[in-house]
């Protein structure tokens, strides 16, 4: 059975950082690409970053140049690098495996 597990949120002022973690488990994780989707309240989930198998990365433009994703096979993890967040990064961050497995999301408030 796979299990996705998020953490690593939190409340953050503006201008400030928070890295999230993806640990995966019960799966081969090299084999798949892993993104990482938010969902603010009263908006729908939107795709906010992925990274493939073969390390090719791509991201909404909302978020290009402040967060980096990143994966560690060794470790079965995938991370999010959030700099330079703002308000309206506030949302619940999710975690999903091979196009299906989702994890149970982890808040993140950008507030002063």
């Amino acid at each position: 059975q796979v299990q996705v597990v998020e953490s690593g949120g939190g409340l953050v002022q503006p201008g400030g950082s928070l890295r999230l973690s993806c640990v995966v488990s019960g799966s081969i994780f090299s084999i798949a690409t892993i993104d990482w989707h938010r969902q603010a309240p009263g908006k729908e989930r939107e795709l906010v970053a992925f990274v493939t198998i073969s390390g090719f990365t791509n991201y909404a433009d909302s978020v290009k140049g402040r967060f980096t994703i990143s994966r560690d096979n060794a470790k079965n993890t995938v991370y999010l690098q959030m700099n330079s967040l703002k308000p309206e990064d506030t949302a619940v961050y999710y975690c999903r495996f091979d196009s299906k497995h989702w994890g149970q999301g982890t808040q993140v408030t950008v507030s002063s």
